[in-house]
């Protein structure tokens, strides 16, 4: 059986705590690996690496760095089939959805390539009298990254790679769920020419995590996962003095307006309500039809297309979706829907008891339809993350903004519309941190900052984009003055430009 340890300085090396967890095969149930779990010791001996390697990292040129992450993106490309089956058979997503999983990665690292132009600070002469003034944009030293099963390669590739770019080292602790493409990720960065110690993989639990978030030596952690865990590493790290951003729970809604193209609004929530299995953050899992007409219409248009999903293994080119993580995934999912149905809500595709032939031990679930469920339900209040969408009928426009403003999560939301002054409105007055008109997953390019409001983000300093880079770097501001010219004579007043 397939053995996963760490990556560390450069190198894979075995687990030494005498822990291990299941790697599961989702589409059949079977262990196809086990993972080793790092004790506080191992983890630590990561960072000593780490903090050993980076000087020499930060003092090397930036635009070699960047020639680094380029190699690493030819070498991605190149064994592209491989991570791809990999990252299928250990999440359980299609083949053709694990594909978009490192794109939407490697866009990040394409985006940091351009650290060169990124790091550049800023300066201003004659300041003051014989003055200059400038500032420089300098790596943190050792950062580390935390991140969900869902997306084993774009997260970590969100994570590791600004924070790369800018000349720090690297502490990857990604999901024991799925971690093989981590890892593979982490030998193709070492092909690609990244020094031994500046990328590396600790496999682990709860114990990995802790120790990361104590260890003086760990300057920085970013997080991807639920709410309570989220806040559990915000408080924590906070309170050892580190930076931290970390990105917890969602529940995305999405406004049919009654003049919206309702073909494109059921095919928008077909594809960002179910595809890979509803286990994405950005996942739209409240449909909230404005107007009793237009809540029919979208009912009678949404069975047909629930009824009618493909689920198939994750090898399946003709599969919309595939089997969720874990068995311990597929029961939390159906207890959901079980508590819809006790509270009151009207279940009108019931996909529980699918079964897929010749897969019967895999964590295969069809399409949930809900209509009818209120704000008070357990289901409209809690993140699924499972192939289920509920429909929330809204009497007006307003009740509409006004369910996607008082959620306590803020990740993401959507209008259908074809009213551009509808559309003006919604996007200034809704208090969600990621908004898509007439899109259903509102996730912006790398060029951008993807981030929540309210309780789906804890920080300041969103992921990729602009604030990528701040967040991986601090400023340093130099004020200098040469002799010429300078009068004797001590000053006992703060300085002014006067």
């Amino acid at each position: 059986m397939r053995q996963i340890g760490h990556y560390i300085n450069g190198a894979t090396v075995a687990g030494e705590s005498g822990r291990e967890s299941d790697v599961l095969l989702p589409m059949t149930g079977e262990v196809q690996a086990k993972v080793a779990l790092a004790s506080t010791e191992e983890t630590g001996a990561a960072v000593a690496n780490a903090k050993a390697a980076q000087p020499e990292w930060a003092a090397t040129n930036p635009q070699r760095r960047a020639r680094i992450l380029m190699k690493f993106v030819e070498l991605v490309h190149h064994n592209y089939d491989e991570l791809a089956d990999l990252l299928a058979r250990e999440h359980g997503k299609t083949v053709d959805d694990a594909r978009g999983d490192i794109q939407r990665g490697l866009d990040v690292v394409e985006f940091a390539m351009g650290v060169p132009h990124l790091l550049k600070g800023e300066y201003s002469e004659s300041a003051g009298p014989g003055i200059d003034v400038y500032s420089v944009r300098q790596p943190l030293g050792v950062v580390a990254g935390i991140t969900p099963f869902n997306f084993p390669a774009m997260i970590p590739l969100w994570k590791a790679a600004p924070a790369i770019a800018c000349g720090n080292a690297f502490i990857l602790k990604p999901s024991e769920r799925d971690p093989g493409v981590p890892m593979r990720l982490a030998e193709l960065f070492s092909e690609a020419g990244l020094p031994p110690g500046i990328f590396n993989v600790v496999n682990g639990d709860k114990e990995a995590v802790d120790a990361l978030l104590v260890h003086p030596d760990v300057k920085a952690i970013g997080f991807v996962g639920s709410t309570p865990i989220a806040e559990y590493i915000y408080t924590r790290g906070c309170a050892a003095g580190k930076r931290v951003q970390c990105f917890g729970g969602a529940k995305n809604h999405m406004i049919i307006m009654p003049d919206a193209n309702m073909d494109q609004a059921v095919d928008a929530l077909i594809g960002a309500g179910y595809g890979s299995a509803g286990e994405r953050c950005m996942a739209i899992s409240v449909a909230v039809p404005v107007g009793e007409e237009t809540a029919d219409r979208l009912v009678e248009k949404l069975i047909p297309r629930v009824e009618a999903l493909k689920i198939g293994p994750s090898t399946d080119p003709n599969a919309d979706f595939g089997p969720l993580v874990t068995a311990e995934a597929l029961e939390r999912v159906k207890g959901y829907v079980q508590s819809g149905i006790d509270e009151g809500a009207e279940l009108i595709v019931d996909g529980r008891d699918f079964k897929m032939q010749g897969y019967e031990s895999g964590f295969y679930m069809g399409g949930c339809l809900f209509d009818r469920v209120m704000e008070d339900m357990k289901i409209y209040k809690e993140e699924i993350f499972g192939p289920v969408l509920s429909v929330v009928r809204a009497e007006t426009y307003e009740d509409g903004i006004r369910l996607a403003n008082d959620h306590e999560y803020g990740n993401g939301v959507a209008i259908f519309t074809q009213d551009g002054d509808a559309a003006r409105d919604f996007s200034s007055r809704i208090e969600v941190g990621m908004v898509g008109i007439n899109v259903p997953i509102p996730v912006p390019v790398a060029y951008h900052t993807f981030g929540g409001w309210k309780r789906s983000v804890f920080g300041d300093l969103n992921q990729h984009g602009p604030d990528s880079i701040r967040f991986y770097t601090r400023t340093k501001t130099m004020t200098s003055r040469w002799p010429s010219g300078i009068k004797d004579g001590a000053s006992f007043v703060i300085p002014t430009m006067n």
